[in-house]
């Protein structure tokens, strides 16, 4: 059949190219969106550049289309929850009773997750792809980290010293503790002293970073998810100079820079001793007030919310509400609160659908712990921080996906992706397929 031969010579390297050029433009919009050069780099915030990449990333996958490994109809079912939320969110801003534009043009920023999460899904089938996106989060926070120390030594809290996604520092620890377990894992993985010792060295900068925040959500969110992830890579992974290295480490930087940290836990008893202990006070006694204005928000708009980032104004405070479930239920309706947590529980159950499967092998089973650790952490810091709209919580749910789909489609080529319905090979796929058994099977 030399006419079939012809189109799978012909496919395979032009499938890779087109595949190749979108996950560049894909990855270049992990590293905009996790590093924010705009936000430190003098000039750069004229210039779009997550609209660019994204774009670019859009423009490659549409032009690789039918040459995908995936499609759009083996999207999973997480997937789907997402997409059902950004559509009811924008039902939701176009009836808003408090800003109806602000509302609409916030929810078309966020809608951007959905795209960067098909793009995850669609583009990155091997796992060396998959550790490339996770290498590329963890060593942005990482140099945001550095960033944010040289240039906030002298500023409180690490407050205002970076704009976007790490202006606030209770923003800046939830990103450093959901990229912590992945720094770790590229650690453990790492060969040769250098690469450990870089590794090392950046994780230490993002603890240094934490603890300079002083945020009592960051270093509750980072006392759980990391014994999460002690007991992944220390305990079932039987490497106990983790858990001692990691022990040590924390308590020395908890005895060097806690300081600040301890005085705003001290202050929620009132016991107010100083300026800094009196802001500790206020804040605890502002987010009580902004918890119960929330309630307030979704008993009075169940349905629909109040809009995307119409909060701040109803509050009259002009905070957001420090709870990433209030933030969703009072700004989305109970509705999308619902689809929020179906949504975060399918990662749950795609690590739980791994951990089933027999053999895996050491770097699967590195990632999958690094991603359950990360998602403990969402769990626990979404009921301290407002994170509802940030999109590192919606990449570890696709790292997810992803992960399981690669595992299930090397187990198993002939089997659908995901949960959706399963997708018919063309007649060159089964070919080669057929043509890889007879050319392993031997002659008798």
């Amino acid at each position: 059949m030399p006419g079939i031969e012809g189109k799978i010579a012909e496919s395979g390297p032009t499938r890779k190219k087109s595949l190749g050029g979108a996950f560049f433009w894909l990855s270049a919009f992990y590293a905009v969106y996790c590093l924010r050069p705009e936000d430190w780099v003098p000039g750069l915030s004229y210039v779009p550049m997550a609209k660019i990449t994204g774009i670019l990333a859009i423009l490659g996958l549409f032009s690789s289309l039918g040459k995908t490994k995936r499609g759009f109809k083996d999207m999973p079912t997480e997937a789907r929850y997402l997409l059902i939320m950004m559509a009811v969110l924008g039902i939701g801003a176009a009836l808003s009773p408090i800003s109806r534009m602000h509302a609409v043009m916030a929810t078309l920023e966020f809608s951007k997750v959905y795209v960067a999460w098909a793009l995850t899904f669609l583009l990155i089938t091997t796992i060396p792809r998959l550790e490339r996106i996770i290498f590329i989060q963890a060593a942005s926070v990482g140099v945001i980290c550095a960033i944010a120390i040289v240039k906030g030594h002298s500023v409180p809290r690490l407050d205002g010293v970076l704009g976007g996604i790490y202006g606030n520092p209770n923003d800046l620890a939830f990103a450093i503790v959901l990229s912590l377990p992945f720094s770790l894992a590229l650690l453990v993985k790492a060969k040769g002293m250098l690469r450990k010792g870089a590794w090392l060295f950046s994780m230490l900068i993002m603890l240094m970073a934490l603890f300079l925040t002083a945020s009592r959500a960051g270093f509750i969110t980072l006392v759980i998810s990391g014994a999460v992830c002690l007991w992944h890579f220390g305990i079932k992974g039987r490497r106990p100079k983790v858990i001692v290295g990691a022990v040590m480490i924390v308590g020395l930087l908890l005895l060097l820079a806690g300081g600040r940290l301890k005085d705003r836990f001290f202050a929620i008893s009132g016991d107010v001793q100083n300026q800094v202990d009196q802001s500790a006070y206020g804040s605890y006694e502002e987010r009580r007030f902004l918890i119960l204005k929330s309630l307030e928000g979704i008993e009075h708009h169940p349905l629909l919310g109040v809009g995307v980032h119409g909060f701040p104004p109803y509050s009259t405070k002009w905070k957001e509400v420090h709870n990433s479930y209030l933030q969703i239920a009072v700004e989305g309706g109970i509705p999308v609160l619902i689809l929020y947590l179906m949504f975060i529980s399918r990662g749950f159950k795609n690590l739980r659908k791994l951990r089933r499967m027999r053999d895996l092998d050491s770097e699967t089973v590195l990632l999958a712990g690094a991603l359950h650790s990360s998602l403990i952490g969402f769990l626990v810091g979404a009921f301290f921080a407002p994170e509802a709209y940030q999109f590192f919580p919606y990449f570890a749910v696709a790292y997810t996906s992803v992960l399981f789909a690669i595992v299930r489609e090397r187990e198993n080529p002939s089997l659908p992706t995901a949960d959706a319905p399963g997708r018919t090979r063309d007649v060159t796929e089964i070919y080669a397929n057929n043509r890889r058994s007879n050319v392993l099977t031997p002659v008798r």
